[in-house]
């Protein structure tokens, strides 16, 4: 650990401040981008019902892909066509969006999918459009998943930002790549802890947040106890008895 204490590591145009915030800027860029295409996508499918099953599967298909292999592909394909550093920083996009979008898009369905349907045919009863209901009543309703979505794509996406560095980009990749090249082990290992305490702090930082933007009513945080509602038995009363006022005997 020699390597990551030493200062000469900590400044210049390579060292860890900069590796740290280009590799914060890859993920950012891949997750923002992200959230655009899966969130206005699973509030449709979530809302109409209609292609739920194929957008999960897709989703799901999506995940399976090899990260590495995309980028490599893409580069083979746009390098002949692009000649500046797009056609080596498009790919890692591409294939860092592809790793956001499914942890996204699924929390989004799961997430509206889980709604009373009561609230909602109560919202139409008092007239709420469909897209009243959809930002209004939906999404934050299932607000807790879609950070959750969020919260996952984003640690995935720091944790394979690396491959950036693979096609000749920044990063704390840069590290690994470069150390393996120079069969330097204790900046290879340096890579990885930073990466690893990257995510770490990502991670407690989007915890923070969504204890902050969620309510305590959506993520059960209240301390009062839910009491079920009982309705109130119906008891049978007994009419008072009267007397006769010229008593018993002249009744």
């Amino acid at each position: 650990m020699n390597w990551l204490f030493d200062p000469h590591n900590w400044s210049g145009s390579d060292g860890v401040p900069v590796r740290v915030a280009e590799h914060l800027r890859y993920s950012l860029t891949a997750v923002a981008i992200g959230l655009v295409i899966a969130l206005p996508l699973g509030l449709a499918v979530g809302h109409t019902g209609r292609g739920k099953r194929a957008v999960v599967s897709c989703a799901n298909a999506l995940r399976a892909l090899p990260t590495l292999g995309i980028v490599v592909l893409l580069v083979i394909l746009l390098a002949p066509h692009l000649h500046s550093n797009l056609a080596f920083s498009l790919p890692s996009t591409v294939a860092l969006v592809l790793l956001a979008v499914p942890p996204i898009l699924a929390n989004v369905v799961a997430g509206i999918d889980a709604i009373d349907r009561n609230v909602l045919d109560a919202a139409r009863g008092v007239g709420l459009g469909p897209l009243s209901i959809a930002l209004g009543i939906e999404l934050p309703c299932a607000l807790p998943l879609v950070l959750a979505g969020v919260r996952i794509a984003f640690l995935q996406v720091i944790s394979g930002a690396a491959i950036a560095a693979y096609v000749s980009l920044g990063g704390l990749g840069r590290l690994i790549i470069d150390g393996q090249a120079q069969q330097n082990i204790p900046e290879m290992v340096s890579g990885g802890v930073l990466i690893a305490a990257l995510v770490v702090v990502v991670d407690a930082l989007f915890a923070a947040l969504t204890a902050f933007l969620v309510s305590p009513g959506l993520s059960r945080r209240t301390g009062r106890p839910v009491i079920p509602f009982r309705p109130a038995s119906r008891t049978r009363t007994t009419p008072p008895r009267t007397t006769s006022p010229l008593g018993e005997g002249n009744a």
